[in-house]
């Protein structure tokens, strides 16, 4: 196999991306848009924010992590970070020959009542989303969940629609989406990887 990456978001595509979700974000949560505590959101004492951040490991978890800190920055209040392991919730778990990475969850707050926006780098089929709800479910019982993803690559197998999305990618199955990220990978850039067969 031979192949070709295309760079479809640089470094600084990448940052401009993660701010204009934020904004997004904080637009569509609102008070008065069925986001309660309103106090909240202005630093007062009061009950803790009904907004939370829950990112799927990998690069969704550090993707969630730059969001969080725009968040603050936007809000003027911290908002909650939790990281999910998806794994063993997949549904082809038991199908794939490799063994499954395992990484730790961790939510340390109360999902209970809260909006919950899970992030992912790309989102193809919509199978690592519907095992993240589930995964978060077993944590509490969110009043409403939203999704950010970084890159929609489309070719959906179930129903899922994501609620922010930093840029859509027509491609085709037989393609690749690559997000890299300094804290993982030293670059920070979106790709996409063309395979062809080598003819002998």
């Amino acid at each position: 196999m031979s192949s070709e990456e295309k760079i479809v978001l640089d470094r600084d595509d990448m940052r401009r991306t993660l701010v204009r979700i934020a904004h997004e974000i904080v637009e569509n949560n609102k008070p008065g848009k069925g986001v309660p505590s309103p106090s909240t959101w202005t630093g007062e004492v009061g009950p803790p924010s009904p907004l939370a951040l829950v990112g799927i490991h990998r690069r969704g978890a550090v993707l969630a992590q730059r969001l969080k800190g725009l968040l603050g920055d936007l809000l003027e209040h911290d908002v909650p970070l939790g990281e999910l392991d998806i794994s063993f919730y997949r549904d082809d778990v038991g199908s794939r020959p490799e063994a499954p990475v395992v990484h730790s969850s961790r939510l340390d707050f109360d999902v209970d009542g809260r909006t919950v926006v899970i992030v992912d780098d790309v989102l193809y089929t919509g199978r690592t989303v519907r095992a993240a709800i589930e995964a978060l479910f077993d944590y509490g019982r969110p009043a409403k969940v939203q999704l950010a993803v970084l890159a929609d690559r489309g070719h959906r197998e179930l129903p899922i629609r994501p609620d922010y999305v930093g840029k859509n990618l027509p491609t085709a199955r037989s393609e690749r989406v690559n997000v890299n990220v300094e804290e993982l990978d030293d670059v920070d850039e979106v790709t996409i990887t063309e395979l062809s067969e080598v003819v002998a």
